[in-house]
């Protein structure tokens, strides 16, 4: 009997190869379609297939998502393959089912069986856009005479289960991108900055946290104008523009997308981007004003035909492609991004705020910070007393001391960052009482305040050195011209 089969087997696998190589591709295909009828009337199941990826620029299925979550809570531990995907809060592992697994699961009596699949992309594989590696698909087999309770009924539900357990479980992700794939990277994203802990003034604290709670309780005025649930936030920062980001994804319970533009390869790539970012995120572009050439101002056409001739005079030059100084830059443009803004992919999503940090706001565009694009501008400036006193709270735990006044009287009369106001607070032993730390603290702050009066003292002299010198110079030109002067009257 084995010997019949495997004779059989032989025979089909000889007249496969026969047909692939023999038969036209059009033949191939009709009687690849007759056998699938075939074999589906001998078949009474049903089968689904949800991947972990579509559309052209394979952007990560919600549905998947949802199936993974639902079928991780409630059926993945039935089956004898597992893998441990990761570890949340260090205390339990997120068990699911491992590639090529399958498990049932039971809906009002009906029998339902879910597989996990891996599809193993070939190397050479050659697409336009960045192909994930090995993407992921489940597939839902149930019989054909529930098709209509599986459909309307089963998948809602285990949509709704999945959608109802991510939010439970959802865990904040710091993400980056990646300039090999266009894919974002992520991490977990534990930051402790909260308003209270934010050096920074009670009233802009407040005002800030009015804006962004109103942001978050607006969407349908947002739809009605055309916003879409977008806004964007322009920091003019001199200080700590990390923990303001921070505070403010602690504080909508957002997740954080790093974006490094310099590592985007072009607008379209950064479109890509923009649709994997999820909703309730905050976009950030650390420093724009130092990633790209984003000013818009357009050049002369000499001046393009002068970069032309030093391009050229680049690609003649053999010793920069030795050294291997030939590097290709970001092709992003001021438009790409802008359309990126608040552009028409923008609508592809929601609940997103996108944020500027910046040292110098002047050499930036003006439609890049124009109002309407970026709805906010938050200036984090030097520290004053009642920042001050936020970090005292934090680093002592104090609220009031009697070198207060003293140090409220040096922060009206110089200026130092928060960072090195906290770095002066600290205690540097276990030994150092709060008094000490003020005391540290008091010598900087008097310390600054000198060197800002010398600073202003030598500014002060140079700028009188200068003006004598200018009077002297005019008093000795006039003198210059009254003896030439003099020489041609007595010459006449």
């Amino acid at each position: 009997m084995l010997a019949q089969y495997g004779s059989a087997i032989g025979g089909v696998v000889l007249l496969q190869a026969m047909l692939q190589q023999y038969f036209p591709s059009i033949l191939r295909d009709l009687l690849e379609s007759y056998f699938r009828k075939l074999a589906s009337f001998f078949d009474p199941n049903v089968e689904i297939s949800f991947p972990e990826f579509t559309g052209k620029y394979m952007k990560r299925s919600e549905a998947f998502t949802f199936i993974q979550n639902y079928l991780t809570e409630h059926v993945a531990s039935r089956g004898k393959r597992l893998k441990a995907d990761s570890v949340r809060d260090n205390r339990s592992l997120i068990l699911s089912m491992d590639d090529h697994e399958q498990v049932a699961d039971e809906y009002k009596g009906v029998k339902i069986t879910w597989s996990s699949y891996q599809i193993v992309l070939a190397s050479t594989t050659l697409s336009l856009y960045p192909m994930p590696q090995n993407p992921r698909y489940y597939k839902l087999t149930f019989h054909r005479r529930h098709r209509k309770l599986m459909t309307q009924s089963y998948i809602h539900h285990v949509m709704t289960e999945g959608k109802a357990i991510a939010s439970r479980n959802r865990q904040r992700k710091l993400y980056t991108n990646d300039p090999q794939d266009s894919m974002w990277i992520p991490a977990v994203f534990k930051h402790p900055a909260t308003f209270e802990t934010l050096a920074m003034a009670p009233d802009k604290k407040r005002e800030i946290m009015e804006d962004l709670t109103k942001f978050t309780e607006r969407k349908e005025y947002y739809a009605k104008i055309g916003r879409l649930g977008s806004a964007g936030i322009c920091c003019m920062v001199r200080l700590g523009p990390s923990t303001m980001i921070a505070t403010m994804a602690n504080f909508l319970n957002y997740d954080v997308y790093d974006l490094e533009l310099t590592a985007v390869k072009d607008n379209t790539a950064l479109r890509r981007l923009l649709m994997e970012t999820s909703n309730k995120s905050i976009i950030v572009i650390e420093d724009i004003d130092c990633s790209l050439d984003l000013t818009g101002q357009r050049k002369e056409a000499e001046e393009d035909e002068n970069d032309k001739d030093k391009e050229d005079d680049k690609d003649d030059n053999p010793l920069e492609k030795m050294t291997g100084k030939e590097q290709k830059s970001s092709k992003v443009t001021l438009s790409g991004l802008l359309n990126f803004i608040d552009g028409i992919w923008s609508a592809c999503g929601g609940e997103r705020l996108i944020v500027f940090t910046t040292n110098h706001l002047d050499k930036l565009d003006p439609a890049l910070i124009r109002r309407g694009r970026m709805d906010k501008h938050i200036e984090m400036s030097y520290c004053c007393f009642e920042s001050f006193k936020v970090l005292a709270r934090n680093y002592l735990n104090i609220e009031h001391h009697p070198l207060f006044e003293t140090i409220g009287q040096l922060f009206g009369e110089t200026k130092m960052s928060p960072a090195d106001v906290a770095e002066n607070l600290m205690p540097k032993s276990d030994n150092e009482d709060v008094e000490a730390c003020l005391r540290n603290l008091i010598q900087a702050l008097e310390a600054a305040k000198k060197a800002e009066t010398d600073a202003q003292s030598t500014a002060k002299r140079a700028e009188t050195d200068a003006q004598s010198t200018a009077k002297r110079e005019k008093r000795e030109k006039r003198l210059k011209w009254w003896k030439e002067t003099k020489k041609r009257w007595n010459f006449c």
